[in-house]
């Protein structure tokens, strides 16, 4: 697994794989890979409607989206198919998340720099010089994961300072009111409140895969039970493994 959205069809979530983009229904139904594109999806996140990847093709990817990098490519009827937007052949993102203005940001496997796209993906401008395992955006802050912990910035990703006594996370995500979700390195989840406090609000079992955000905004993440959610203070796995 590599990354969880929510699924604005089912109210459930899609999982980017190694396989392609799996659906999770509430009710604990596995299905995909969607349109049967088994491309691995090492990213993903949703901008609109708009199912936007990036990683390697599969057996079965057609050619024209890229080898042996995806680059950027898109799919505007759910995942069935797709087309190449950027990049094609050239690029892989480990790190893809969108920001509610629209704004794509990624960080791509040749070099450790953050991008940042105003126009869906079809033109990218560099930001800041930085290893980052994730990214998100929340309050008109770019935050990026980094070996050193939590960075911060105020300038859409041109320059990152270190968020002082945030845990050290290694996956990271914004609800819609801005409060950030992470899970350490211990696989202990923390929220931060208005204040700026972190508070623990769950503990995975074992490794946790892939961190997300549901429509619902309710945490779920992906560890050894399976898929898992976070909602009214209740930890309840939606798809076991197996």
């Amino acid at each position: 697994m590599h990354s969880i959205a929510g699924d604005p069809r089912s109210e459930g979530v899609l999982l980017g794989t190694h396989n392609g983009i799996f659906t999770v229904t509430l009710g604990g139904k596995v299905d995909g890979p969607v349109g049967g594109n088994d491309f691995d999806a090492m990213g993903f996140t949703l901008l609109g409607d708009a199912f936007i990847a990036s990683g390697h093709p599969g057996p079965e990817t057609p050619e024209q989206l890229g080898s042996p990098n995806l680059g950027i490519i898109r799919s505007d009827d759910q995942g069935k198919n797709w087309e190449s937007v950027s990049m094609n052949g050239v690029e892989d993102f480990h790190v893809l998340t969108a920001s509610s203005d629209g704004t794509l940001y990624g960080v791509g496997s040749s070099e450790q720099v953050l991008l940042r796209s105003s126009d869906a993906g079809l033109t990218w401008e560099k930001g800041a010089q930085i290893e980052a395992v994730d990214v998100t955006k929340a309050n008109k802050s770019v935050y990026a994961l980094t070996k050193d912990g939590l960075q911060l910035s105020a300038d859409d990703g041109d320059t990152f300072v270190p968020v002082a006594e945030a845990p050290l996370f290694y996956a990271i995500e914004a609800k819609s009111n801005g409060a950030l979700v992470g899970v350490d390195v211990e696989g202990t989840l923390w929220q931060n409140d208005a204040q700026g406090n972190w508070v623990q609000i769950a503990q995975a079992e074992g490794t946790v895969q892939a961190l997300g955000i549901a429509l619902s905004d309710a945490p779920v993440w992906v560890d050894d039970r399976g898929v898992v959610e976070l909602a009214t203070d209740e930890v309840r796995v939606i798809a076991g493994k197996g």
